[in-house]
């Protein structure tokens, strides 16, 4: 075992490598309801749950219970004595998501200066992960019958990979260029019935300035992402590409009178027939292949550092997009901590398995 691990050290080096960046992520998010602010800031919460992520603690009792025990060692490392009461983090973990949404971007950004990944591809998934308790079916759902454990919050998804789950997702940007580490830029979690067109469309304007091809799965095959990524508001082209193949089309609308919408429709068209001819040149098809290695293995990495192949950790899509959110931050935190190591790759599994 590291060394640093028995005193505490390793802990504390990852708590001061995070908190820079959980502070701007909470600049970027400032709290602007009514009411006076916490007394114990969202950026020391969002640490708190990390540390407890870190040490796999499942329940949120199990997190408070252990950072409870490690009351004096946590104080240190954060450079604070503030302290939540129990009912406090409990309802202050159902809002951290927020926060680390954010700090998933914040982070990305630190590793692309610090050299760490080059973004000039991306590709974008989505994974499911099946719900605690039994699932709610159809005609259930249907009736409004709710049979006992059933998570009201979760839904039925499908995807190629993962077939029909009942649970939640998480969609995530990964850099995959050519000789540079596989790390997320972006995250999102939801139900798993939510269409990508909604989760990928709010990631897309977060896209790092240096990216020049986003590749994704025939699940994101709409003429509205694609245009989104290739062309500005003012109908410009914004120098990248979406490589993404085609689901078919069947059937063709009925023979109207002209209108103005028909040009728009003509105009999507041709921006569909100038994607499709780069995503079959070879440039392109290269470009694609990356997707198998970067992406899918990097989901099944991801659920298998936080033990989440079988199910999330918890119930409610506040909890999880939490847990999840926080997991994709620690997951970035630990690359980046093992490249300051001398370590320029993405084993990082060690340092869990230290803690």
């Amino acid at each position: 075992m590291d060394k640093r691990a028995k005193d505490g050290t390793l802990t504390f080096e990852l708590v001061k490598l995070a908190i820079p960046i959980l502070e701007e992520a909470e600049r970027r998010t400032p709290r602007t309801g009514p009411g006076a602010k916490p007394l114990i800031p969202d950026w020391l919460m969002a640490a708190l749950i990390m540390i407890a992520l870190l040490h796999k603690k499942k329940t949120k009792s199990a997190q408070f219970r252990f950072l409870t025990e490690h009351r004096e060692e946590v104080g240190q490392w954060l450079g604070r004595r503030d302290f939540p009461s129990r009912a406090t983090y409990f309802r202050r973990y159902r809002c951290a998501h927020r926060l680390y949404r954010e700090a998933v971007r914040v982070q990305g950004e630190q590793a692309i200066l610090e050299g760490i990944v080059d973004p000039q591809h991306v590709v974008v998934d989505k994974s499911l992960i099946e719900a605690l308790g039994p699932p709610w079916r159809a005609r259930d759902r249907v009736r409004g019958k709710v049979r006992p454990g059933v998570d009201v919050e979760s839904s039925w998804g499908y995807s190629e990979h993962d077939g029909w789950v009942h649970g939640f997702s998480f969609e995530v940007v990964v850099s995959a260029t050519r000789n540079s580490l596989v790390f997320p830029l972006l995250a999102s979690v939801a139900p798993a019935s939510v269409s990508e067109m909604r989760t990928f469309a709010d990631k897309i304007d977060q896209l790092p300035s240096e990216t020049c091809t986003v590749s994704a799965d025939s699940g994101y095959d709409a003429n509205r992402l694609g245009e989104q990524v290739e062309y500005d508001a003012q109908g410009q082209r914004t120098g990248r590409r979406f490589l993404c193949p085609e689901n078919p089309r069947h059937g063709s609308r009925p023979k109207t009178k002209p209108c103005a919408a028909d040009a728009s429709r003509a105009q999507s068209r041709q921006r569909r027939a100038e994607r499709k001819k780069y995503f079959q040149s070879r440039a392109g098809r290269r470009i694609y292949r990356r997707r198998s290695k970067t992406v899918e293995p990097f989901n099944q990495w991801f659920k298998s550092l936080f033990e989440l192949e079988g199910r999330v950790w918890h119930r409610g899509l506040n909890n999880n997009q939490t847990q999840i959110l926080g997991a994709m931050f620690a997951y970035q935190l630990l690359v980046r901590y093992n490249h300051r190591r001398g370590n320029e790759n993405g084993c990082i599994r060690w340092i869990l398995d230290a803690l």
